[in-house]
């Protein structure tokens, strides 16, 4: 005898026999499997927030089920630690990542049906980037990847004159506060774009990134120009325009540029004599010294000259046995120079006497 037993399955009918309930048994646990399986939803679109703003990431469960006695992790790099954990039908804050403490909530008000959402006050540039929402019930898990982007609109740009540089003006173009990194633009008073010298970009303590855009603008080019710096995620900008004076520009008088070819000139010419004075000057001392030394020694030669003739003399009358008068050897003496009478070797002693 064969009757029919409630299944979920339509149509399944088995029979009164124990191998007939075995069989029932096993597809209502497989039916119970199948049931218990679910797939987790997010958003399919980033979720754009600005710094110092509130991030809500939604999340939920497809079919419609409870999640109160699941476990919900939010999670960003990694597992563990985590972004946010309810577990055991409360919230677990102990190993959370720093950076999140005390700003994150899950918003439980639809559990019974699946659904919840994380909630970040007070977003930082820190918080930018993917999120995974992961459902875990006691036999199946499964998770979904969220995008949270963070924007931010920095300051108006500062436009200034940095000094002159390849014969023209070097202007700089700055601004701070901005995310993701921004993009910075010189434009003429038509809206052409104009080649920027140097682009810096950079980021500061807290996150946020400064730009700095330089231009090269010289007397003949177009001096009215802005700096545009442009948030791409929000697709808004911020501009600035400025003009420049000619008077800004370096000017060349032609006087000026005479004034110094002749003060260059009158420079090289005391430089040349000045050169050629002293040229002279050590001409001079040069041949005075010669002269000198030769004076010296013509002098010297001379003194010998006459004491050789003196000694030769004095010999001579000392071989012939003659003794001259003193008168006479006196007047020869007399007659010797008077810086060479010292070389004379009798001189000192003689004198005149008249018996």
């Amino acid at each position: 005898m064969k009757r029919r037993i409630f299944s979920f399955f339509r149509g399944f009918t088995v029979s009164s026999s124990l191998p007939g309930y075995v069989v029932f048994f096993i597809a209502l646990h497989i039916h119970n499997l199948a049931s218990a399986q679910f797939t987790v939803t997010g958003p399919d679109h980033p979720i754009t927030v600005s710094v110092g703003g509130v991030a809500i990431l939604p999340c939920h469960l497809s079919p419609r089920m409870s999640a109160e006695d699941m476990e919900v992790r939010w999670f960003r790099f990694q597992y563990h630690p985590f972004v946010h954990l309810y577990q055991e039908g409360q919230d677990q804050y102990e190993d959370q990542i720093l950076e999140y403490h005390g700003r994150t909530e899950l918003l439980k008000d639809d559990i019974t049906n699946g659904s919840v959402s994380l909630r970040i006050d007070h977003v930082r540039p820190f918080d930018h980037g993917q999120y995974t929402c992961l459902f875990q019930s006691s036999i199946f898990y499964e998770e979904a990847i969220l995008e949270l982007m963070v924007s931010a609109m920095g300051s108006d740009p500062y436009i200034s004159v940095d000094g002159h540089q390849d014969g023209g003006i070097r202007v700089v173009c700055r601004s701070v506060g901005w995310h993701p990194e921004p993009e910075a633009q010189w434009r003429d008073h038509h809206g052409q774009l104009l080649s920027s010298a140097s682009e810096k970009i950079s980021k500061e303590a807290n996150g946020l990134f400064q730009t700095q855009i330089s231009i090269v603008i010289t007397e003949d080019s177009n001096q009215n120009l802005s700096c545009s710096v442009r948030n791409l995620l929000l697709n808004q900008e911020t501009i600035s325009t400025v003009f420049i004076a000619e008077l800004f520009f370096p000017r060349v008088s032609p006087w000026l540029v005479a004034l110094g070819v002749i003060l260059a000139l009158l420079a090289l010419l005391i430089a040349l004599a000045t050169y050629c004075f002293w040229r002279q000057h050590r001409a001079k001392e040069t041949l005075r010294s010669d002269l000198e030394r030769q004076k010296e020694e013509h002098r010297e030669e001379k003194g010998k000259l006459f004491t050789e003739l003196g000694l030769g003399l004095r010999r001579a009358q000392l071989y012939a046995g003659t003794v001259p008068d003193t008168d006479t050897l006196l007047m020869s003496t007399s007659h010797l120079p008077r810086e060479l009478s010292p070389h004379f070797p009798s001189a000192p002693a003689l004198s005149y006497q008249k018996q």
